[in-house]
């Protein structure tokens, strides 16, 4: 395409970071609004008040305001006396970064409020956070730790590969 750039991504300014975390800010609050102000309009006009929806209401509310909020604490800058920025803060569209799994849940939370209006069941849908996370944890934390423990304790069979690899290497190198 024309205009396209190659090579290095350039770098952003603090006031970049700072600015692009505003906007992404005011999206997601955006998101979460609309999201928690159509099902409750549409809840109370057409739907029957019972334990498991005030229930459900109240626990997908108070997860749009802890992630809209966590959001925005990472996100805040620190500014000097005279204004300047000193930190950008976290920056909030950093791939792989904490910020990008909070706005997976700040989705997940309002496509689940939507289409829990369809049928009740579509609050399971809020367990595929948890679930996501242990999976994480356990690619991220755990399976290197075992693994890692299991190398530790049994360090012959390590010799024994180790080994087993020279013979192959001499054998590769005589034919």
């Amino acid at each position: 395409m024309a205009g396209e750039k190659k090579g290095k991504v350039g770098t952003r300014g603090t006031k970049q970071i700072v600015e692009e975390n505003v906007t992404t800010l005011k999206f997601y609050r955006n998101m979460s609004l609309v999201a928690c102000s159509a099902f409750l309009l549409i809840t109370l006009l057409l739907k029957t008040l019972t334990g498991t929806l005030i229930t459900m209401t109240i626990i997908s509310f108070g997860i749009h305001l802890g992630a809209y909020q966590f959001m925005k604490m990472i996100s805040r800058p620190q500014l000097s006396e005279n204004g300047s920025i000193i930190d950008s803060g976290t920056d909030l569209n950093m791939e792989g970064g904490i910020a990008e799994h909070v706005k997976d849940i700040i989705i997940l939370t309002s496509g689940t409020q939507i289409l829990a209006l369809l049928s009740n069941w579509f609050w399971m849908l809020l367990l595929l956070g948890p679930v996501r996370a242990i999976y994480m944890l356990w690619g991220s934390v755990i399976k290197p730790w075992l693994s890692s423990k299991e190398d530790v304790d049994n360090p012959q069979v390590n010799e024994k590969k180790q080994k087993k690899m020279e013979r192959r290497m001499k054998r590769m190198n005589s034919r």
